[in-house]
C-alpha cells in the first residue's frame, strides 16, 4: 500500500488549499482514511477522517472549515481547507486507518510522506 499526498502550498490567512492524498495497492472504496498534521515543535494531531461508509470526523479546531471527500474513481481523499489561518502551518499527512481510535496515530498503518502548508499572517 502506497500514499501520495500532495496539494500544500503557501497561502494567506483566509484563504484556501486542498490537500489531496492518492492510495494504491489496496481498494480504496472499502478504506477508512485519516489526516494528520505536525507543527514545527509540536506533535502530529489529527484533524479528520473518512471512514469508508460512516461518513466524516473533525478535529474541533478545523470544525466547520475543513471538509472532506472521496473519488473512488481516482483512489483519491481530498481535504479541502478554507478559511485558513495561521496555527494551520504544519506538515499534512494521511494514512489508512486499522482500529481503534480515529484520533489516535497508532490507530493508523501507512502513511504518507506529508506535504506542508504554510499560512501567513
Amino acid at each position: 500500500v502506497q500514499l501520495q499526498a500532495s496539494g500544500g502550498g503557501l497561502v494567506q490567512a483566509g484563504g484556501s488549499l486542498r490537500l489531496s492524498c492518492t492510495v494504491s495497492g489496496r481498494p480504496f472504496i472499502r478504506t477508512t482514511m485519516g489526516w494528520f498534521r505536525q507543527a514545527p515543535g509540536k506533535e502530529r494531531e489529527f484533524v479528520a477522517s473518512s471512514h469508508w461508509s460512516a461518513g466524516s470526523y473533525y478535529a474541533e479546531s478545523v470544525k466547520g472549515r475543513f471538509t472532506l471527500s472521496r473519488d473512488s474513481g481516482k483512489n483519491a481523499l481530498y481535504l479541502q481547507m478554507n478559511s485558513l489561518k495561521p496555527e494551520d502551518t504544519a506538515v499534512y499527512s494521511c494514512a489508512v486507518w486499522q482500529a481503534g481510535s480515529y484520533h489516535n496515530t497508532r490507530s493508523y498503518t501507512t502513511w504518507g510522506q506529508g506535504t506542508l502548508v504554510t499560512v501567513s499572517s
